[in-house]
């Protein structure tokens, strides 16, 4: 079942990725999102590595995320792959 939340864009939906917050109509996550942005990215060129996104859901993700940062940060922190898993010549 989808649950809103106060950003037009992102709900919890409880049969995708556990409720995490994802942007509505697709399983895409916030955190993913905010992965990119970290990353350096500008939310126009997120909508170009995520072609499926509207610019406006990127913005509403990054709001999602300014509001609920704690969260946010626990979800990236979950889903981080552990270093010894990671090969030598992508660190």
């Amino acid at each position: 079942m989808e649950t809103a939340t106060l950003h037009p864009y992102i709900v919890r939906d409880d049969t995708v990725l556990d409720s995490e917050p994802i942007v509505k109509g697709t399983r895409t996550p916030v955190r993913a999102i905010v992965e990119n942005w970290r990353l350096g990215l500008s939310p126009e060129e997120i909508v170009i590595h995520l072609p499926h996104l509207s610019l406006a859901q990127v913005f509403d993700a990054l709001s999602y995320y300014s509001d609920h940062k704690d969260e946010i940060n626990d979800y990236i922190e979950k889903n981080k792959i552990p270093e010894n898993l990671i090969h030598p010549s992508v660190r």
